[in-house]
């Protein structure tokens, strides 16, 4: 009831500038020949079978509660290949940012599985998070050149010995023009939506202080967030603490200002991740306004993001819902994909 109403909310909101005779801006995807298909996945505890002592990884390892065993590993592999590769349509996007990786050992395993370790190559720095779970980027060598990355320490001073998962910032060159990369996975809503909260407040503060150093120094940067934010696109820490616009605006969007694709994704009641029968749309991707107003070089439009939910990576739960194929419900395993859908668009040039 209440995401119907905050939809209802948008929606009049909307109608009331457009009831105003403003101009809106052009909805339908870019024009432009592809440059390249730039993902986010959330692969679903993607851990090795080895024993690492700094990080709370006994879950899974062989002889654990989960069962985690070599096989089952490179069966999760082959999978999350499998995914990315129809993603990319036929080899691995051009940009991918992952969310709940181990280390870099499983990210050079995942593009060996994908036959990709001689054309694509690995941005990622090991957390502090207490669960053992990072953030990365994989990028196809011959389309992006990494010139700067650094990891964006996310600390909560109301909690500091609690510890979460960095945000990843790579900035490097594609197709000749510079493209900006925050690459997200925000704390959780384990402890309930509201209470959790200032937590991912805490990481939007993070995120939007590295943004406004990047609009200091270049007020129509091209820039792309992704990630799984574990908020949807009407929570505050995306409408307040990034201050992303999430529906289309009545005139055209400053370059430095951002928007969130997947906002009309949710109006239209489509999620990437299925809690309890109800579909969240916690991964998603917010881009700059410059890109969205750009008639030449890296453009978007504002249509341009997709969730990739195939039915063969899905599943149709007892009461005829598809659900994503998740590797485990609890301790018990499914051998499937994720319990996330990756999403995904078409960066044009």
């Amino acid at each position: 009831m209440y995401k119907f109403f905050t939809f209802l909310v948008f929606t009049l909101f909307c109608f009331g500038n457009c009831s105003e005779g403003k101009k809106l801006p052009d909805t339908q995807p870019a024009t432009g020949k592809t440059a390249g298909i730039v993902a986010f996945y959330n692969v679903e505890n993607l851990f090795d079978t080895e024993n690492d002592p700094n990080i709370s990884d006994e879950e899974f390892l062989p002889g654990s509660k989960q069962e985690w065993t070599p096989d089952r590993y490179q069966v999760k592999l082959a999978k999350l290949a499998q995914v990315l590769d129809s993603v990319g349509q036929g080899s691995l996007p051009a940009l991918t940012g992952l969310a709940e990786i181990e280390n870099e050992k499983v990210l050079k395993d995942l593009l060996v599985k994908a036959k990709a370790q001689q054309t694509h190559a690995i941005v990622h720095y090991n957390s502090p998070d207490q669960r053992g779970i990072d953030v990365a980027l994989l990028y196809n060598k011959s389309l992006f050149t990494p010139v700067q990355s650094e990891p964006l320490k996310v600390v909560f001073d109301f909690d500091p010995k609690i510890t979460t998962r960095d945000i990843l910032y790579v900035n490097g060159t594609f197709k000749g023009e510079t493209l900006h990369l925050l690459v997200n996975h925000w704390p959780s809503r384990r402890d309930g939506e509201k209470e959790s909260e200032p937590k991912r407040m805490a990481a939007a503060a993070v995120a939007r202080k590295k943004l406004d150093q990047i609009f200091a120094a270049n007020p129509k940067a091209k820039v792309i967030l992704m990630g799984d934010f574990n908020d949807e696109p009407h929570n505050n820490s995306i409408t307040k603490g990034l201050q992303a616009q999430i529906t289309p605006p009545a005139a055209a969007l400053p370059d430095n200002a951002l928007y969130d694709l997947m906002g009309k994704l949710e109006t239209n009641g489509q999620g990437s991740y299925n809690h309890q029968g109800d579909w969240n749309m916690l991964d998603q991707f917010i881009v700059s306004g410059a890109l969205l107003n750009a008639a030449k070089g890296l453009r978007l439009g504002y249509d341009d993001a997709r969730i990739y939910n195939a039915d063969w990576i899905m599943y149709t739960n007892s009461n005829g819902q598809k659900m994503p194929n998740k590797t485990y419900g609890g301790t018990k395993y499914y051998g499937g994909y994720s319990d996330h859908l990756p999403v995904y668009l078409r960066l044009r040039h």
